[in-house]
């Protein structure tokens, strides 16, 4: 049983389209009209800012049934002039204004002495508004050095300098709106490329805007606290709430108990009085726009249908505390003993590891020689695993010597032969399987031939190219261990159960769903970020990365356990640092050791060394990538905070069932950045919930993946039709008579150009890329100084993460990149005290460079190619950025990252291009749209998951840029295979091409949303944010090029600025070269 509570859902959006019942289509004469509807309702103020329906005036002409007390004309007078004088040096200086560089200027204006007090009297009146508190010194740097922008700087100068004379914290007094002509920051992206820069009249027209601001806060103060139902003074009420706002100077030693001792997790508050305290906290403004509670649920216990060994028994109590089995448990290892493949589909901490590790007991006490093998995902994973079961056979009699080993890449060459001799268990994964056990069967007869278990854990991990590789590994396996005598291995998996059949190729598959684990109750909040400045004309949600940080800090300083999931690694370093920075201000210093970054990139050294903390419960809080999305053991959780939407609904899932590992109430936090796709959750928090899961794809009949596993097959033993068509499917028998070479009696054999090792010819992960190694030098130079490799960067992230000048962040902390060798592959950092940080200017241009393939579009005259594509990645600079707001730009030469991979492109027919002028359409807009609505409809032709095909992404920042750029994008549909997977993705789906484009375009005129959606033309994956879009501009593009009639007169005009001046950052597509031969196919009808 669950319960939901929900604020009202708001439409972010209006759109030219309506409902979908009055929606004009642009391929009929409908003359229906159009409407649009629908904005965010401002969150309501809190503190002393109390709403009426009053609305803001200048003093000149306020409401005059409103009396103003001399208090508050006094207030406004200091307000007015720290307006005039902080408006003037922000307007010119580009710099952070202090209390102390003010307070003189002030001071000369209001002719009296400038207090803290008083500052914070008018912060309380306006508290969403004005920014006063202590700040590093540092962060009023621009430069390393301490110089200020405008003077000449070596950006590889030293950065430790110690000789500045400001140190410590500063009092920082400044606004926090936006200027009228700066659009407000999207979240991840910098705004444009100019710096930024106010005209007088600019600076006279704030300064007036922001006086009316005051006034319209104080009136509506008066008039709420004399209509209320117990009328207050509203003095008073200032007053009391300033003593909140004065700044504390973390400096300066202050008592800590003032914050409270933080409780232990037996002590801790529950969920619910954790909640009732956020609702009453100061930075509460109707952020909790959705929750959902889920009740305890009591343990269910079954009985095994064969008693367990005494020794089982006293193993399981005394290492686990297993005395009696969860119902779910007793029936798969029931399932298991009576021959029977399982699949477990239960929720997180609910117990799966006994399911396999009581029947491997039962194997090894009726048979020493059993062997099983255990494959996950990851190694962390399995070196999880592999400690809770060294444990468990220690304490179990007759099994202490019992030898169990990791077999992944990291194990030493000179360990290998003895595992593979004398090991009974082994944690692997299928990479290894693939490229060192298979090929070397002969080597691994003795495992194979006694191999009773097989475990695959997190199976829905494996999905698209990688499940489909995956399913043929898992038949290669089948095949090995049947040709030594071994057909009765029997597997265990936690996934539904068609997709344990698609992996293992088998049938007799015992699902097991019903969850008999106890669990404590669940909340599940939505947290949206506030309307800031709701009365302004730049009115915009706080950044959620704020947002995130404060909820997190809040829990944990309350003794919840948190973990806070971020979709990048930036995201996650900045979180890192923003949280650390917020623990200090409020007083909990102690606790900085108890936070620690956890993601990909991290030595072994260093992840290895943070889970033995997490599982200690040395850490409160942990902040994250998906790295810690699947299940390792990291301790018990009370809280998961997830900043922004994961990529999927699948994933959202899986993060919020890290929290409630054990039986005491828990909180899952999504917090959703502005971008569209999280906003459409947010207003529809019913599909997080609801939404049917997305079927785990995998494709057997994939002839690209398929003639490489069969190459290796061929190698690890001959092929023969009638043997092994059952394993490989339909599509085995023309690809061996074509793919590889048979002899006389009938055998097929590995094709010679794969040889001498075909499974290096097949990447299952695809083409591992170059890394570069990340070098701290900072302490190089001292007596015991010695450089310590930090990290290890594929190149295709280390080319916008380590540019020479730029900010590397690790754990939180910023280093200034000194050095790059590309020859080396090395970045050498320096750590530095800055609080800017730096975002690559780069661009990506994916084109077509070779035609091999040429189709008709059915019932058009238009084609689709397909062919090599070329990825041509530069960094030609980056941006110094504080609080989204640019401070520097510099210019780099740096060499670009050029891939090739195989895609298939549309060209768009040149009278749209025209069709799009004359509307005032953007055609970026459509064109990526139309791109994403087919790439979302792709799976239904060409079995893949999200990642495996790709398109060029619209960036905002280009699109919409004031001034215009001279890199124009051809006019086409393009997509592509990601680079190195030679997933061969993208030609299936080009066989399908009529049918694909025609049922992206059914689906989204089908779709009710205004302006887009996740259903329709927003995809997860998008670079940009699905930001730069066009629903309807989407439809004219499919319908252009599948030649279908379009109605120009139902299209509705566009934006008046592109028909004045229309957009030139999308040309007519140039022809692409083809190779000789080349014939059209044409498609059948369907």
């Amino acid at each position: 049983m669950n319960r939901t509570t929900t604020n009202g859902k708001r439409k972010a959006t209006s759109s030219i389209d309506g409902p979908a019942s009055t929606r004009r289509r642009i391929g009929s004469s409908s003359t229906n009209p159009t409407t649009a509807s629908g904005a965010d309702a401002p969150s309501a103020s809190r503190s002393v800012n109390k709403q009426s329906s009053a609305k803001g005036k200048e003093k000149a002409s306020q409401n005059q049934n409103i009396s103003w007390p001399g208090y508050f004309d006094e207030l406004y007078k200091t307000y007015k002039a720290l307006n005039t004088v902080i408006a003037f040096c922000s307007s010119r200086k580009h710099i952070a204004t202090t209390f102390s560089s003010i307070q003189s200027s002030v001071e000369k204006i209001i002719r009296r002495p400038l207090d803290l007090l008083r500052v914070s009297e008018i912060k309380a009146i306006l508290p969403d508004l004005i920014k006063f508190a202590y700040v590093d010194a540092v962060d009023l740097r621009i430069h390393s050095d301490g110089t200020s922008w405008n003077q000449e700087k070596d950006i590889y100068a030293p950065v430790r300098d110690h000789s500045l004379e400001v140190t410590g914290k500063i009092l920082v007094l400044e606004f926090l709106d936006t200027p009228k002509n700066q659009k407000p920051e999207l979240e991840g992206f910098v705004p444009g490329y100019g710096l930024p820069s106010l005209t007088p009249t600019e600076v006279k027209k704030l300064i007036e805007r922001r006086n009316a601001r005051f006034v319209q806060a104080v009136d509506e103060l008066l008039l709420a606290c004399r209509n209320g139902t117990e009328p207050e003074d509203p003095i008073s009420l200032v007053t009391r709430a300033a003593r909140e706002h004065l700044p504390l100077d973390p400096s300066q030693t202050h008592n800590n108990s003032a914050h409270g001792t933080i409780p232990g997790p037996s002590s801790r508050p529950s969920i619910d009085d954790i909640l009732e305290q956020l609702e009453g906290a100061d930075e509460y403004r109707d952020q909790i726009v959705h929750r959902r509670t889920f009740d305890a649920r009591e343990a269910q216990n079954e009985e095994l249908s064969l008693p367990l060994s005494d020794n089982i028994k006293e193993a399981l109590s005394s290492s686990m505390g297993v005395t009696q089995f969860y119902s779910h448990q007793a029936n798969a290892i029931n399932a298991l003993h009576d021959g029977k493949h399982v699949i477990v589909s239960t929720g997180t901490a609910s117990g799966k590891s006994v399911i396999y590790q009581v029947p491997l007991l039962r194997f090894l006490e009726e048979d020493p020689d059993s062997t099983a093998m255990f494959i996950f995902p990851t190694k962390a994973l399995a070196q999880d695993q592999m400690a809770a079961l060294q444990q468990l056979l220690s304490r179990c009699k007759g099994l202490e010597n019992t030898q169990i080993a990791t077999y992944d890449g990291d194990t030493p060459a000179a360990k290998r032969a003895g595992i593979r001799e004398n090991a009974s268990v082994i944690f692997t994964n299928f990479d290894m399987l693939h490229v060192a056990i298979l090929p070397h069967e002969d080597m691994w007869r003795r495992f194979l031939k006694n191999l009773k278990l097989i475990v695959v854990d997190e199976l829905h991990y494996y999905s698209g190219t990688l499940g489909s590789h995956a399913a043929f590994v898992m038949r290669r396996l089948r095949r090995v261990c049947a040709a030594v005598g071994n057909r009765h291995s029997s597997a265990t998996i936690a996934n539904p159960a068609s997709h344990m059949k698609n992996i293992f190729g088998v049938e007799d598959v015992e699902a097991i769903t019903e969850d008999g684990s106890p669990s404590g109750r669940k909340d599940f909040i939505v947290w949206n970020p506030p309307i800031m400045d709701p009365e302004g004309s730049n009115a915009r949600r706080a950044s959620s990365l704020t947002e995130a940080c404060t909820m997190f800090t809040f829990l944990i300083t309350r003794g919840v356990k948190t973990i806070l999931f971020c979709k990048i690694r930036k995201t996650c370093e900045l979180a890192i640092k923003t949280a650390r920075a917020m623990l200090a201000e409020r007083g909990h210093g102690d606790v900085l050791d108890r936070v620690r970054g956890y993601r990909g990139g991290y030595s072994q050294e260093d992840r290895r060394a943070i889970e033995r903390d997490a599982f200690s419960g040395k850490l409160l809080g942990i902040i994250a990538t998906n790295a810690l999305e699947l299940g390792i053991n990291i301790g018990s959780l009370d809280a998961v905070v997830m900043l922004g939407f994961p990529f999927s609904v699948a994933s959202l899932r899986q993060q919020a069932g890290r929290a409630g590992r054990r039986l005491q109430d828990s909180l899952a936090v999504f917090v959703p950045d502005s971008l569209p796709i999280d906003q459409h959750f947010t207003n529809n928090p019913d599909e997080i919930f609801d939404k049917p899961m997305a079927d785990l794809i995998v494709d057997l009949e994939n002839e690209v993946i398929l003639e490489g596993h069969l190459q290796c097959a061929a190698h690890e033993m001959p092929v023969s039709i009638a043997n092994d068509e059952h394993y490989f499917g339909p599509r085995f028998k023309p690809l061996c008579e074509k793919r590889l070479t048979s002899d006389s009696e009938g055998w097929y054999h590995t094709h010679p150009k794969f040889m001498p090792r075909p499974s290096s010819h097949v990447a299952i992960r695809g083409v591992q890329e170059l890394k570069y190694l990340v070098v701290d030098v900072t302490r190089q130079d001292g007596m015991e100084g010695r450089l310590k490799v930090m990290e290890e960067l594929e190149v295709s992230r280390a080319m916008f993460e380590t540019y020479e000048g730029g900010i590397f962040m690790h754990q939180g902390v910023t280093y200034l990149v000194r050095e790059v060798s590309h020859d080396d592959r090395t970045a050498k950092v320096v750590e530095t005290d800055v609080s800017w940080l730096t975002s690559p200017r780069d661009f990506t241009d994916i084109d077509p460079i070779e035609t091999h393939r040429i189709r008709a579009i059915r019932g058009s005259p238009h084609r689709a190619y397909y062919g090599r594509i070329k990825l041509f990645t530069m960094v030609f600079g980056f941006f110094k950025i504080r609080n989204g707001v640019i401070l520097d730009k510099v210019d780099l030469e740096t060499p670009p990252f050029v891939n090739e991979t195989w895609g298939m492109w549309i060209d768009v027919p040149p009278p749209t291009l025209d069709l799009f002028r004359r509307k005032g359409i953007n055609p970026a807009e459509a064109i990526h749209a139309a791109e994403h609505m087919v790439l979302n409809m792709s799976p239904l032709f060409a079995l893949a998951s999200e990642g495996d095909v790709k398109t060029e992404c619209k960036i905002p920042e280009k699109e919409y840029a004031s001034t215009p750029s001279s890199r124009r994008r051809p006019a086409r549909l393009t997509f592509y295979d990601a680079a190195g997977k030679n997933s061969g993705v993208c030609a299936k789906a080009f066989d399908h091409t009529s049918d694909l484009l025609q049922q992206a375009l059914d689906r989204l005129v089908a779709c009710d949303c205004e302006s887009g959606c996740p259903s329709c033309i927003e995809a997860s994956i998008c670079r940009s944010g699905n930001l730069v879009t066009s629903k309807i501009g989407a439809e004219v593009v499919l319908r252009s090029v599948l030649n279908l009639p379009i109605d120009e007169d139902a299209i509705p005009e566009g934006d008046p600025d592109a028909l004045a001046n229309p957009s030139e950052t999308v040309i007519e597509a140039p022809g692409v070269g083809t190779i000789k031969g080349l014939a059209l196919e044409v498609e059948n009808e369907s």
